[in-house]
């Protein structure tokens, strides 16, 4: 028993001494694959939002219960709007951020390479402009351009909103410049300041759902401009969407309102820092797809996520998202399985790509090592049996015999597998054939 565990001991080191190489290589092409391995994807993330009876504080909400399913956590933070999330990011506070269209100004060199450090997942819904007026603003006229409300108070959102900035420009576009009748205020507040007089007009971008548009378009003496010069300013402001509100869809009843109203939206896009891990990339596009992807009063089904405004360069990941669709992986596997698989399958593909050619070696390799201990032995048996046949000395007989006795009890001695021993006892046979060759030179001495 001892022998045969012995054996199988030696067979192992030799085993071990052919493949030690093999091992060898596999672990430096491991750790140059591991080079290109992405880290493991962060349980954590930040979302800087809106204030938060705003529409993308609600949607974060939104998103943070749909990404818990798959183990992230999104910390959802309010903002004053658009301009501080966009701070936000390029300072790192945080790694998703909901902006406004236009709210980045285009590069005077389309061609520039861009190294704000941000990228955009895409589009994400329409967000209309609304101008609402007083009626008795336009006395009786309805009124269809901005140049209309020259010299009007006018409520343009707060410090630091994509609703400020965007209406600074298109009432900078039509000579009125900025003053104490452009008023800081957004939302209810501004719809109140509206319907007590206090206010000519506001500038409101939100859903058609949210609740100051369901309260100014049922306000009495309330009116909502429709954009007469729309083709004009979608030229002039291409990140500008122009859209039909029809003709009685907020009041069948009352038929209101009483024509087709012309707005214009820029869009919502979810924009991120570019170091933000793809596999969170993919899995954000694949929640904003879950909560935007419905048809909607001014949408289609499946329009949304997608890159329709161009201000900042579109994230490859989702690229390829949009071409696409999820990951291979990530359709048919839970998020957390998916990622792991994906980082196995970079590490271990080069591997296995390395491993087959190296074993397909490694028997031939390993046969000429067990047999060369059995050809070390023929060697020295080789030269006795020349000396034999041409240099034969009857004084030397004993030593040729010492010589065979030696090399009969190596080729006994030798440890090979239980596949090889053939060759120790055809060296045996040989041993013995050499050993016949010096009797008859004895006899014949």
């Amino acid at each position: 028993m001892m022998a045969k565990i012995k054996a199988g001991l030696l067979s192992l080191r030799d085993l071990f001494a052919t493949a030690w190489w093999i091992v060898l290589l596999a672990g430096i092409g491991f750790a140059v694959a591991y080079q290109f391995v992405e880290p493991a994807p962060p349980k954590k993330i930040v979302i800087s939002t809106g204030s938060e009876s705003g529409a993308y504080y609600q949607f974060a909400q939104r998103y943070a219960t749909i990404l818990a399913r798959d183990g992230i956590t999104l910390e959802v933070r309010s903002s004053a709007g658009s301009l501080e999330n966009i701070e936000r990011l390029k300072q790192g506070e945080v790694q998703v951020g909901f902006v406004q269209g236009g709210v980045v100004p285009p590069k005077e060199d389309p061609d520039a390479e861009d190294d704000s450090g941000l990228l955009s997942l895409g589009s994400l819904f329409y967000e209309p402009v609304w101008v609402f007026y007083r009626g008795d603003t336009g006395n009786g006229k309805e009124l269809t351009r901005l140049t209309e409300l020259k010299g009007k108070r006018i409520a343009i959102g707060q410090e630091g909103s994509g609703v400020r900035q965007l209406a600074q420009q298109l009432l900078s576009a039509n000579d009125i410049s900025a003053g104490d009748h452009l008023v800081p205020l957004a939302g209810l507040k501004a719809a109140e300041e509206l319907q007590q007089g206090r206010i000519d007009a506001a500038f409101i971008i939100a859903a058609e759902t949210a609740p100051v548009v369901q309260v100014l378009v049922r306000s009495p003496g309330i009116k909502l401009m429709s954009f007469a010069q729309d083709r004009a300013y979608q030229r002039r402001f291409p990140f500008l969407t122009k859209l039909t509100f029809p003709r009685g869809v907020a009041d069948l009843v009352r038929d209101f309102p009483p024509d087709d109203i012309k707005v214009l939206a820029p869009t919502a896009n979810l924009i991120i820092r570019d170091d933000l891990h793809p596999a969170l990339q993919t899995l954000l596009l694949r929640t904003a797809s879950e909560v935007h992807g419905k048809s909607g009063f001014f949408q289609d089904a499946g329009e949304f996520p997608s890159y329709k405004d161009q201000m900042l360069p579109l994230s490859p990941d989702a690229a390829r998202y949009f071409k696409s669709g999820p990951p291979f992986l990530q359709r048919y596997l839970p998020f957390w399985l998916a990622v792991l698989v994906d980082r196995l399958i970079v590490m271990l593909v080069p591997i296995f790509a390395l491993l087959i050619p190296l074993l397909k070696v490694a028997p031939a390799i390993y046969n000429w090592r067990v047999r060369s201990k059995v050809f070390r032995v023929y060697g020295e048996l080789k030269f006795l049996e020349d000396d034999l046949r041409d240099h034969f000395d009857p004084a030397k007989l004993a030593e040729y015999r010492s010589r065979l006795d030696a090399l009969d009890d190596e080729a006994s001695a030798l440890h090979i597998p239980l596949g090889f021993t053939d060759l120790a006892y055809t060296l045996r046979e040989h041993v013995n054939l050499v050993r016949h060759i010096l009797d008859k030179k004895e006899v014949s001495a």
